[in-house]
């Protein structure tokens, strides 16, 4: 699987300059350690992350918790409150997901006819 530690790096510094984070301030609300936030957001270190410290940039960063992940690792980036199953064994994210795109579905097909 190739990963995108600079289109990560990209989108982190993007969305800090959107909402007017400081570095500090986004250190405070992800409760990641300085060292490895300015590492991500300088790809200096292409090293494996927990799943977990992408998860709290996201949210810190008002996306939703999966939003760092999916764009590492080249996925669609799930739209806040969507529903998203964290493996092929997650049997209940996987019925919540599905579950998700089928009352989207139903309301596209509602208001369309």
């Amino acid at each position: 699987m190739v990963e995108d530690w600079a289109a990560v790096a990209r989108a982190i510094d993007e969305r800090m300059k959107e909402l007017g984070l400081t570095q500090r301030e986004l250190i405070e609300r992800s409760q990641v350690s300085k060292a490895t936030v300015m590492e991500i957001r300088r790809n200096s270190a292409e090293r494996k992350r927990s799943t977990r410290t992408l998860e709290a940039l996201s949210t810190a960063l008002e996306w939703h918790s999966q939003h760092l992940v999916a764009l590492l690792r080249g996925r669609r980036i799930p739209a806040i409150g969507e529903p998203v199953s964290r493996s092929d064994d997650d049997i209940q994210g996987r019925l919540s997901v599905i579950e998700y795109r089928l009352d989207r579905i139903t309301t596209q097909l509602a208001t369309s006819g």
